[in-house]
């Protein structure tokens, strides 16, 4: 296989020490591939150093590569601070999609009738994030407005995935926007997934309004579902679905945008959960979601020794699971490096196991 670059973004707290747990895992060492690894340091003392150049220089970075993986990264509260580098990531790489995908972890009860995976294909821009928001007025007369936007570009990313990773899972695309409420800003969206169905006739295509689809979530009887949102939608659903499954540990989170054809140009994985301080420097962390944050990484590299190593990553975390090492916060006592060591020994395992096969 071709080398490939992969930009790593460092961060902050725990979430760096996860991310460096995910790296032993992708090591060519370990799973056999010629990557190089190029580090940029966005923890929040870098970023306030370089007023935010070094996130930039990562997007470009990645844009030019394709390829980067992030670990979680502080956020300051106070105004006018550097604040997260997640917006400057998208918009550099010229972001359109964010999927998070919930699925069952052994040994971890899910809510009732929830089994299989549910995909939440949102907007990575515009909508609520990024509006203008100001107040006229004072007192009980005073008035806040805002004024969103969203582009029928991103609409149509998010609508075109959605059917791709439908596909690919064999799903249904299920859910939708409000459209009935807000038929132009919010229908721009069901047009552009009524467009997508026309042309992908053999996935099961059912539209809901925003508001159903949280009420049949829970009335899910365990058909793998895809969902595209708008973005403040899908981040709320996101947290919705990741719980449903009974902890966000088992989730990776990517950040893709897309060339001409809709087909994945950068990709950027990332666990969904944040910094944890009150987890740093303890051993104790769940490694899970940013290891299979790397897993899925390497399906978007497009070759067979990849797609391979990615299925064991996978295959092995879950066992891992499942033979319960565990951590603490799935029920168990196993620190995080040694929960990433078992998982390096079953993926050495693995990939040795197959190279022998035909």
């Amino acid at each position: 296989m071709k080398k490939k670059t992969v930009v790593v973004m460092e961060g902050d707290q725990t979430g760096q020490e996860l991310l460096e747990e995910a790296l032993r895992v992708l090591d060519p060492s370990v799973i056999g591939l010629d990557i190089e690894f190029k580090r940029f340091d966005l923890s929040l003392e870098n970023r306030r150093a370089t007023n935010n150049q070094v996130v930039h220089e990562a997007a470009q970075a990645m844009k030019e590569c394709g390829y980067g993986i992030k670990a979680a990264t502080i956020t300051p509260e106070t105004p006018g601070d550097v604040g997260s580098p997640n917006a400057i990531l998208r918009k550099g790489i010229d972001g359109t999609v964010i999927i998070r995908t919930g699925r069952r972890i052994p040994g971890v009860n899910p809510l009732p009738g929830i089994h299989a995976p549910i995909s939440v294909v949102r907007m990575a821009v515009d909508d609520a994030y990024g509006a203008k928001e100001w107040r006229e007025g004072k007192g009980l007369d005073e008035v806040a407005y805002r004024t969103e936007k969203i582009s029928r570009r991103v609409c149509r990313g998010v609508a075109e995935f959605s059917f791709i990773q439908a596909r690919k899972m064999r799903a249904k695309v299920f859910g939708g926007p409000k459209y009935t409420v807000s038929p132009v800003y919010e229908g721009m969206l069901k047009e552009e997934m009524d467009r997508a169905a026309a042309k992908n006739k053999d996935v099961r295509y059912e539209p809901q309004l925003i508001d159903a689809t949280y009420a049949l979530l829970l009335n899910s009887y365990g058909e793998p579902l895809v969902i595209p949102a708008l973005n403040r939608d899908g981040d709320c659903l996101s947290d919705l679905v990741l719980q449903m499954f009974g902890s966000i540990a088992g989730s990776e989170s990517l950040l893709i945008s897309f060339d001409e054809d809709y087909n994945p140009r950068t990709v950027m994985a990332e666990a969904p959960h944040g910094t944890a301080p009150s987890l740093f420097g303890k051993n104790v962390a769940n490694p899970m979601a940013m290891i299979l944050a790397g897993a899925a990484l390497l399906s978007f590299f497009h070759t067979e020794e990849a797609d391979r190593a990615s299925r064991a990553i996978y295959e092995s975390t879950l066992e891992t699971i499942v033979d319960g090492i565990r951590t603490a916060d799935l029920g168990g006592s196993t620190g995080t490096r040694e929960f990433t060591d078992e998982v390096i020994r079953r993926v050495k395992t693995k990939l040795e196991v197959w190279s022998t096969l035909a």
